[in-house]
């Protein structure tokens, strides 16, 4: 009897300790889950309403458990969660045997870049969550208002280096239209700035659910369910609507559309695979697609006809000698050719505007590089292990960050392909007088994921800048877009198409483009006051009553 009851207890230890390793694993599967969640916001799911619930768990982690010794870990696997998810386009770089990579090291690079960017992405959340345990406190105001300003801050200073794309804010593109144009205030970080709060009110609101500090007893004539009602879940309806509310007048402003002021453009999307461009085949195919589209359009009269980044592989001393460049002459139609430019013994991906006369008349030189894609970061101690990607032998150099790019008609925006998930680039261009975008791109190594994610952020830079916007690609998607982000016409993927849009130049300066992002200094500097303010407060009373 006494061993039957020593086997019970025992099996019930086991049991029990079963139960407390499931119960420590917990916050890391609502993490990776609720993270994860966040990442199915953006193509190819496109759930973006689940960006407003997506941060709630987490911020529950953080705060409840800001005693315990587990609460970093968490917000880890939250960050993994969403950049690897959002970011896994990544993995269609592989393989790279066309570029002369072995298969084996090809799916070491493409599993190395992509890992690298997921867990950068959870030792940002990881910070994150550190700030908020630190300074966080005990009132639920501050630590909305805390979290808010930091993943602000975070996110700016993420997007100031080489390895940036998945900001929270580009997971309501293009679908929240309305939410989007509050880009026009701040730039993106105040579409990021009002997820955060939102996640962050109603997570206190379930934090400080039972009646306690943060809840009101009202009389109602309703059901038992309504007789508390939790202010922090009215301050985030109300949040959210007057967000909302803003975006819409904002979304709803009239376009001008003056005859003066019409330009109408063209777009080639050749649809050369990037596995044939290194060969003779893939050359006579891009000069053949590229020459007879531009053809078209020119019989079309459009005024100027716009292509892909690289749609001609070759230098620019070469450009001159090419079928393209000679109907350039013939028909007298201005033409932007993505090329590559020279800089001393290396070259640049570049944007050539040809003249009437077939004469390039500006250049404008790819700024924001790829990194192992197009340059290899650090490459003194990592250019013996990683194989450049491009596919030139020479040594490729980014162009200056101050460049302008005027044409014809006037001065534009100009983006080449990774240059989209950079709002500064189009800002400072913007205010330099740039009055049209051209967005020149090649995302035919990825998955259709990655070129509508594409799409979806030329769309926030058309709505921060308020620009019309031609957005020219290899394989899909081209598109036109309009000042408030809306989708004129989108190519098909994977095809040869020719479209021509008539677009509008102009001249209005958003918030954003005449003050940058003023809202996350603000929010940093009223933040760390409040804090310092409170902090003096505990101090001065625990002087006075010790």
């Amino acid at each position: 009897m006494q061993k039957k009851q020593s086997k019970k207890q025992g099996e019930q230890g086991r049991q029990g300790r079963q139960g407390e390793r499931l119960t420590s694993l917990l916050p890391y599967l609502i993490a990776l889950t609720s993270g994860i969640l966040m990442g199915l916001t953006v193509a190819p799911v496109g759930a973006w309403l689940l960006a407003w619930i997506a941060i709630v768990p987490l911020w529950v982690l953080v705060v409840t458990s800001a005693k315990g010794k587990n609460q970093f870990p968490p917000a880890f696997f939250w960050g993994i969660g969403f950049h690897g998810v959002a970011l896994f386009w990544i993995t269609g770089i592989h393989p790279m045997t066309w570029l002369g990579v072995p298969w084996l090291p090809s799916l070491a690079i493409t599993l190395f870049c992509w890992g690298f960017i997921s867990v950068l992405g959870g030792v940002f959340v990881s910070i994150w969550a550190a700030v908020m345990v630190r300074l966080g406190g005990q009132k639920p105001w501050l630590r909305v208002l805390i979290g808010t300003a930091v993943w602000c801050g975070l996110e700016s200073l993420w997007s100031a280096g080489p390895l940036w794309w998945s900001s929270l804010a580009y997971t309501q593109s293009p679908h929240n239209l309305v939410i989007v144009h509050l880009g026009q205030l701040s730039g993106p970080n105040t579409v990021t700035a009002a997820i955060v709060a939102f996640n962050g009110l109603i997570a206190e609101g379930w934090i400080n659910r039972k009646g306690t500090e943060g809840t009101e007893k009202i009389s109602s004539v309703f059901s038992a369910p309504l007789r508390f009602v939790n202010k922090y879940l009215v301050a985030a309806t109300g949040l959210l609507i007057t967000l909302h509310l803003i975006g819409f007048i904002l979304y709803s402003r009239p376009i001008a559309q003056p005859p003066e002021a019409a330009l109408k453009v063209g777009i080639v999307q050749g649809n050369i695979p990037n596995r044939l461009l290194r060969s003779s085949e893939g050359f006579r195919r891009a000069q053949e697609n590229y020459t007879s589209g531009y053809i078209t359009l020119a019989n079309q009269g459009v005024d100027a006809v716009l292509t892909p980044e690289g749609a001609l592989p070759i230098f620019q001393r070469n450009l001159l000698e090419t079928a393209l460049v000679a109907a350039v002459k013939e028909k007298g139609v201005i033409a932007w050719i993505g090329a590559f430019g020279e800089r001393g013994d290396s070259y640049t991906i570049s944007l050539f505007t040809f003249n009437s006369k077939g004469e390039i008349v500006s250049r404008y030189d790819k700024a924001k590089l790829v990194p192992l894609g197009e340059y290899i970061p650090f490459e003194g101690i990592l250019g013996g292990l990683v194989q450049r990607l491009s596919p030139l032998d020479a040594h490729q150099v980014p162009g200056s960050a101050n460049q302008l790019f005027d044409t014809p008609f006037g001065r534009a925006i100009a983006s080449i392909c990774y240059e989209s998930a950079f709002p500064e680039q189009f800002r400072r261009q913007a205010a330099m007088g740039g009055q049209f975008i051209l967005s020149s791109s090649n995302d035919a190594h990825y998955t259709a994921s990655m070129p509508f994610q594409h799409h979806a952020q030329d769309i926030m830079r058309a709505i921060e800048t308020d620009r019309w916007s031609a957005r020219a690609t290899n394989t899909g998607y081209s598109a036109f877009v309009d000042p408030h982000g809306r989708t004129l016409w989108i190519s098909g993927y994977n095809t040869y198409e020719t479209h021509a849009e008539t677009i509008y130049r102009r001249q209005t300066q958003t918030l954003y483009v005449r003050w940058d992002d003023w809202l996350t200094p603000l929010l940093l500097i009223s933040s760390g006051g409040a804090w310092l303010v409170i902090r003096g407060m505990n101090k001065f009373t625990n002087f006075r009553n010790p």
